[in-house]
């Protein structure tokens, strides 16, 4: 299991009804790029932080971990805004607003992706996708989904056990070796691959499957509120940004 699945697992707010979550998180990710990047954006991942690290009870290392990916990404889209290609000025020459245009860009995103980790790190797929189905999602779509998430962490498993029959028969000692365990490994994880999933399909026959995967949900109610709190933060928020709303510089 990926340790943002166990954290979602073992959250504080495990129990809760996903919609009071996506209320939350998923109304921040919006706040973050629909209100002005200052302070705005800047607000709202300051919120996303304190929610994440306190109510949620999310440990900070673990968030770090799972929040650097897209921070990177964040960082990437925004370099590029910082400079221009062509001009009077020469072939590459720092883009006039580049610094405060960048700065933007990357509060917007770094807030956005906060927000989404909120949900992600307090709402199990496992939870999720089944009431997707009673949103309206058709179900062939839902199964596909489950089927996904079940495969992808039984295909991470076989990739991790052939890494450490590798290494313990040392395969990674040169870099030669490492190479062809490489190669040994991409091939032995698609025939894998291939065989779970036909296994899979012939389990699923047995048991009668008719294009529908029956599965327990917890049950859980939404939370009034829980729900009008994290909306009353949202408009808070938004309130604030006007308030404060100043220039970059």
């Amino acid at each position: 299991m990926l340790p943002i699945d166990e954290a979602a697992h073992s959250s504080r707010w495990r129990r809760r009804h996903p919609v009071d979550k996506a209320v939350l998180g998923l109304g921040l990710t919006v706040l973050a790029i629909s209100l002005p990047p200052w302070p705005g954006a800047a607000l709202v991942l300051l919120t996303s932080l304190v929610v994440l690290l306190g109510p949620a009870g999310v440990p900070r290392r673990r968030l770090w971990r799972a929040y650097r990916v897209p921070l990177g990404f964040c960082v990437t889209g925004a370099l590029p805004l910082l400079v221009q290609v062509g001009g009077p000025g020469g072939f590459v020459t720092l883009a006039e607003g580049g610094p405060v245009r960048a700065a933007e860009l990357l509060l917007r995103t770094s807030a956005a992706s906060l927000g989404v980790l909120l949900f992600a790190f307090t709402t199990p797929l496992s939870d999720l996708l089944p009431r997707l189905v009673r949103a309206g999602v058709p179900a062939p779509v839902v199964d596909v989904a489950l089927v996904t998430y079940r495969m992808s962490f039984l295909l991470l498993d076989s990739v991790r056990r052939i890494r450490d029959a590798q290494a313990a028969r040392l395969g990674h000692t040169t870099r030669a070796a490492t190479w062809r365990s490489l190669a040994g490994l991409g091939a032995t994880a698609f025939v894998r691959a291939f065989d779970r999933a036909a296994r899979l399909q012939t389990g699923l026959a047995g048991r009668g499957y008719d294009g529908t995967l029956r599965v327990l949900v917890p049950e859980a109610r939404v939370s009034v509120r829980f729900t009008s709190v994290s909306v009353v933060l949202l408009a808070a928020v938004a309130a604030l940004t006007f308030v404060l709303e100043g220039p970059l510089t």
